[in-house]
């Protein structure tokens, strides 16, 4: 049943009035909004849009990522598969579109534009600009996904210019993903026709941007969180800006979504109007996606609240059907069954040992910022055991490995910073944006068990201690689990608190670990192929000469 008659106070974000009103809607469609002269219980606005999100992140399946998302308003999401993509290539994307489509939940899937992410690693798969344009084609894809190559951009990379070219033959949406760049620079990523970014993690780089002409989405993610540094942008600029999250791990997500945007952009004093335009309707223009904004003709995607201030979402409907309401979710619980591709890896004796022929050594080391993507580069004294540098829990220097999922080959060993760990190790194969295995630890015992735990369950997370160890499987391409968004929250959570206990101090432990892995944000990251400095875009050595 697609069709009825509600009656709420209307939040009319165009018109910036706010009044009681009796909605109509008939088959899935709204067909009038009439103003009433009575008393009406919660307030009914248009759903809350997630500007760009890697549902990977979440480890779950489209549709129970929906189940979750729908009971804190959020009616759509645009979904970058990227992370799948890096696994399984156009098979990893073709999965997403199909979970997605056995709910009404709108997703809007982009085309992934940097498989792999660089040519610094490897990756499951490549797509390339033939690829790129069987997606494009397809009117089930809605943008060409983050350009994350922006060097490649700027020098004239022929196969990333010509899948830019392609998303504009098919009149789609460019996203960008440009960390740090500005001025001139900036201004020519902009021109080749990027129309976004997501990474800014300054005002000052954001008003470069917007200046510019770009649209400029506000992150608060697991690991990522820009929001203090930007939100004061949106009195001025609400007209280019959108609410994301980016990535957003279980445990958060079962506790708030886009509604934790809206809420804190309230708290602060500003205009509601303007920050329901960001939340809401600016998405929906911007990629032309298929949900409705509570306007005659429009689908019938609504949510109502029961105040302005807390935004406590006590419906949700989608093309006139009901999808949360009393803290029941009424979406479908979809069948899935994974793909994958993970090499049967076998770790050689001493295989993450690193050797130094010197009695004493620097040796340069990733440092870690808790809440931010970007990293440091601190060089150290190793501390050296019978030729070999190892972990030093006590000044903080432990290793961190990256291993080849997709081949057997050599771990690329290094040393990393603000971990914390006292004891144990941590490993995931949720490693942004090849996805191969990534551990840290204080020994090198704990770092093969929990490396090995992964290679036995295909993908996952696991922590090892002195007196655990722990394992979350993640079948769907090592990023996603089969159960249901409670119990894959429940799960993490308890790896979540395991490497708290061993002494990290990060408050996303396993998302700031995905990230190092990430070379395209820098300033020093790991691949499965060795240390990488992000500024100079080239390897650099783990020993300081």
């Amino acid at each position: 049943m697609n069709h009825g008659i509600r009656k709420h106070k209307f939040v009319d974000i165009v018109q910036r009035k706010i009044y009681p009103a009796q909605i109509e809607f008939e088959a899935g469609k709204i067909v009038r909004i009439v103003e009433i002269n009575a008393d009406c219980e919660g307030y009914i606005l248009p759903g809350f849009i997630d500007a760009h999100i890697h549902i990977e992140s979440s480890m779950l399946v489209p549709t129970e990522f929906a189940r979750l998302a729908v009971r804190f308003g959020t009616v759509g999401t645009i979904s970058d598969p990227h992370e799948i993509a890096n696994v399984c290539g156009l098979d990893g994307v073709k999965y997403m579109l199909e979970n997605a489509a056995k709910t009404p939940f709108k997703f809007h899937f982009g085309a992934p534009s940097c498989v792999p992410a660089t040519v610094f690693e490897t990756a499951g798969a490549i797509l390339g600009p033939l690829e790129v344009e069987t997606l494009l084609a397809r009117p089930d894809i809605y943008y060409l996904s983050e350009v994350m190559n922006y060097p490649g951009v700027l020098h004239g990379d022929p196969d990333m210019l010509a899948k830019i070219a392609m998303a504009k033959k098919y009149a789609k949406p460019v996203d960008g993903h440009a960390p740090g760049l500005r001025g001139e620079a900036a201004k020519r990523y902009i021109d080749a026709g990027i129309q976004t970014d997501h990474e800014c993690f300054t005002k000052e780089e954001a008003l470069d941007k917007l200046k510019a002409g770009m649209k400029i989405l506000i992150r608060e993610g697991s690991a990522a969180k820009n929001f203090e540094a930007l939100i004061d942008l949106l009195p001025e600029y609400y007209e280019q800006m959108m609410f994301c999250c980016d990535d957003k791990h279980p445990d958060e997500l079962i506790v708030s979504h886009m509604d934790e945007h809206v809420r804190r952009a309230v708290a602060r004093g500003l205009d509601l109007f303007q920050v329901l335009q960001v939340a809401c309707i600016n998405p929906v223009n911007h990629y032309n996606m298929r949900c409705g904004l509570l306007r005659p003709g429009d689908p019938a995607d609504f949510i109502v609240v029961e105040d302005l201030t807390d935004f406590k979402v006590t419906e949700t409907v989608l093309d006139g059907i009901p999808v949360y309401a009393n803290d029941e979710v009424f979406l479908p619980r979809g069948t899935a069954q994974p793909v994958n591709v993970f090499y049967p890896v076998h770790l050689e004796k001493n295989a993450l040992a690193f050797p130094v022929a010197e009695a004493s050594s620097r040796i340069r080391c990733i440092e870690v910022l808790d809440g931010q993507l970007i990293t440091r580069t601190v060089e150290m004294e190793a501390k050296i055991e019978g030729g070999y540098v190892v972990s030093d829990p006590v000044r903080d220097i432990l290793k961190v490995v990256v291993v080849n999922r997709y081949k057997q080959a050599p771990p690329a060993v290094a040393f990393i910073r603000n971990f914390g760990l006292r004891e144990g190790a941590i490993a995931s194969t949720v490693a942004h944006d090849s996805h191969n295995i990534i551990a840290v630890g204080a020994d090198d015992h704990t770092l093969e068990q929990a490396i090995q735990n992964l290679i036995t369950s295909r993908g996952g997370l696991s922590v090892v201690s002195s007196t655990k160890n722990l394992t979350m499987p993640l079948p769907v391409a090592g990023l996603m689990s089969l159960s249901s968004g409670d119990e894959v929250a429940a799960h993490y959570t308890e790896l979540h608190l395991a490497a708290k206990a061993l002494g990290c101090p990060l408050r996303s432990p396993f998302m700031s670990l995905s990230f190092m892995a990430l070379l395209v944000i820098p300033q020093l990251k790991l691949s499965d192929l060795g240390l990488f400095d992000g500024n100079e875009f080239k390897f650099t050595d783990v020993i300081v000469k």
